[in-house]
């Protein structure tokens, strides 16, 4: 079983950056995909990125070009870094993982993101 626990959310202005980490319990290595999901209020949880063990990429429409997802396999850790952040990005981020490629069986409890105008 692995533990994910998310951190570096906060406050920032509208513009600004900030960079979350998902600290696993276990190895992070052989974790077929991990992810990055938000949900707003009122809103459901949607995609933000994940990431394959290869290191292949995908992002929603509306943060390409501004996010940057990576994993550290030697550190068990896996980042969101968050660029020209706007208000609309204010949520709820959580990191997931799926060990064996039947979808995200591991949920971290979140870290909360407030961006302002």
């Amino acid at each position: 079983q692995v533990q994910l626990v998310e951190s570096g959310g906060g406050l920032v202005q509208a513009g600004g950056s900030l960079r979350l980490s998902c600290s696993a319990s276990g190895s992070i290595f052989s974790i077929n995909v991990m992810g990055w999901y938000r949900q707003a209020p009122g809103k459901q949880r949607e995609l933000v990125a994940r990431i394959t063990k290869r290191g292949t990429t995908n992002y929603a429409d509306s943060v390409k070009g501004r996010f940057t997802i990576s994993r550290d396999s030697a550190k068990n850790t896996m980042y969101l870094q968050m660029n020209s952040l706007k208000p609309e990005d204010t949520a709820d981020y959580y990191c997931a993982a799926d060990p064996y490629g039947y979808g995200m069986a591991y949920w971290g409890k979140g870290t909360l993101v407030t961006v302002s105008s």
